[in-house]
């Protein structure tokens, strides 16, 4: 598995290209949880959101696909005793409906197939409880419509990445408004390679 392959190495680079986007975005997400929020992360990675759930909430359960990235993230985080990791699959959770009160999932929508998220977005939603909020950061192309996927993009892309989507801000909005999406806010962090917030409000419909 590529993630399993670049763990210990994704770290570095994410420092060198992205860190002021990255530690904006973890401040970004930790705006929305509470002191007594018992949260749910998924494709956690390295733990690079993680760290900053971990100090701010009540209880973390931290997921991943790729059972390296989760040894980084768990050494990361090791003394925090209200987080635990778990390997799992986006597209089904193996948890209780409405029972987490803030669900997060970053950097991963873009690498999914269109079944696969909207499947994995469902899961995020219906795992959360009434009330509670699905914050999903998600890397972005560009901040501009007609703008063509970047070089930097291109050459993740060929390193194994396997982007499925390069959202520009304009249309990963769309994504969220065409998926039926409406109770939404978004946030735009600038920079190198810019990251689009996605904040759902799950409302009984």
């Amino acid at each position: 598995m590529f993630w399993d392959r670049v763990a210990n190495v994704y770290d570095k680079f994410e420092d060198r290209v992205n860190a002021d986007v990255n530690k904006k975005m973890c401040l970004t997400v930790t705006s929305y949880i509470n002191h007594s929020d018992d949260v749910l992360e998924c494709a956690c990675g390295t733990g690079i959101i993680t760290t900053y759930i971990g100090i701010k909430c009540h209880k973390l359960m931290a997921t991943d696909i790729s059972r390296k990235m989760l040894d980084v993230a768990k050494e990361k985080c090791k003394t925090l005793d209200n987080v635990r990791f778990k390997r799992a699959e986006i597209t089904y959770l193996n948890c209780h409906d409405n029972f987490f009160d803030k669900v997060v999932a970053g950097n991963v929508i873009h690498l999914l197939e269109d079944d696969d998220a909207e499947e994995a977005i469902s899961e995020l939603v219906r795992v959360c409880k009434v009330g509670g909020k699905i914050i999903i950061p998600t890397y972005i192309d560009s901040v501009n419509e007609d703008a063509k996927p970047s070089k930097i993009s291109v050459a993740l892309d060929k390193m194994g990445v396997g982007f499925q989507k390069y959202f520009t801000y304009e249309s990963y909005q769309e994504y969220f408004y065409e998926l039926g999406y409406k109770d939404i806010e978004f946030q735009l962090i600038e920079g190198k390679i810019p990251c689009a917030i996605a904040i759902i409000t799950k409302y009984n419909k």
